[in-house]
């Protein structure tokens, strides 16, 4: 049987003939390397032969270890995110296996729903696991939020696993051991991703192409644990301006109409059947509109050709 060439991976130009000059000449040699050899090879940044290595796996959806009746009566749970319009727009709720993107301006309350959303899953006695990209909730203060509510169990500080990842090459490390985790620790409801797009923000530098294809590990990571394990996961993440034309197309500043406030890291990296994107939009220091952006199609009552909307408001720092 002949060996697949590299010259069939998605790469560009460039990437294809550094390969062929290091002597990478099947996907069978690419596959044995490591992206610090790779690198060294190809006199590349780490993340460059990361996304190479990353084009090398078959596109193949992960197997689902669960039983159907469990993934059913999951999904007929819902978890309350202490936010009445948030729980409005999510149809009550969020719902176990299900991914749940917050996006909004700096100063808006993205971590402090990503928190009640962690209060919620400790009251359920699961165990959590907390990933901060920016340094937005460090451990001390999400002890110090949670300390306040006494429905909580008497041992859910040791639920509770918080982790500080504020670089790139850090995040793409956890990516690589974030299907392996689960199983050792299968008492984990509930993944929480703090400011998703520090790292990629603070890698200014990195090609599109190479951005793209980190989003995309992102994407089947994520897939893969939603399928193999159930673990719910909700993502903050800031916003991006982006100009459109009359006709809501994409546009420059020379062409466009008028701008819009988009999250940030597109949509690429999220499992399109399973997940839902929210977008706090203020209207004042107190008030304004979490609006649904994009629900799985299955879920009752989501029409993908309009916003769905519900008005908050801030009282005492509590969105409600």
């Amino acid at each position: 049987m002949f060996k697949k060439q590299v010259s069939e991976l998605q790469l560009p130009p460039q990437q294809l003939g550094l390969l062929r000059q290091a002597g990478y000449d099947t996907i069978d040699d690419l596959i044995a390397a490591t992206p610090e050899q790779l690198a060294h090879d190809l006199d590349i940044p780490i993340e460059a032969s990361q996304s190479i290595l990353f084009a090398t796996q078959t596109q193949r959806a992960p197997p689902l270890t669960q039983s159907a009746a469990t993934l059913l009566s999951q999904n007929l749970k819902q978890y309350t995110t202490y936010c009445q319009p948030l729980d409005a727009l999510l149809n009550g709720g969020i719902t176990p296996g299900s991914i749940l993107e917050i996006s909004g301006p700096p100063g808006t309350a993205k971590e402090a729903l990503a928190v009640n959303i962690t209060r919620s899953f400790l009251e359920a006695e699961h165990e959590i696991l907390f990933v901060d990209m920016q340094n937005m909730t460090p451990a001390a203060q999400l002890r110090e939020v949670l300390r306040q509510y006494t429905d909580l169990p008497e041992d859910y500080g040791t639920r509770i696993s918080h982790f500080s990842i504020f670089s790139l090459p850090e995040f793409l490390v956890f990516l690589h051991q974030l299907p392996s985790y689960f199983p050792e620790h299968p008492k984990v409801g509930l993944l929480v991703i703090n400011s998703l797009w520090f790292p990629f923000q603070a890698s200014s530098n990195l090609p599109n192409w190479t951005r793209n294809a980190l989003l995309l590990r992102v994407q089947e990571t994520l897939t893969k644990v939603g399928a193999s394990t159930g673990v719910t996961v909700v993502v903050t993440t800031q916003l991006a301006t982006k100009l459109v034309k009359d006709d809501g197309t994409t546009a420059n500043f020379e062409t466009g109409s008028k701008a819009i406030l988009v999250p940030q890291p597109g949509n690429t990296y999220l499992p399109s059947g399973k997940s839902f994107r929210v977008i706090i939009v203020p209207h004042t220091r107190t008030t304004g509109v979490l609006r649904l952006l994009t629900a799985p199609m299955h879920v009752r009552g989501w029409n993908p050709t309009i916003n769905k909307e519900e008005s908050y408001e801030m009282v005492e720092g509590i969105m409600q």
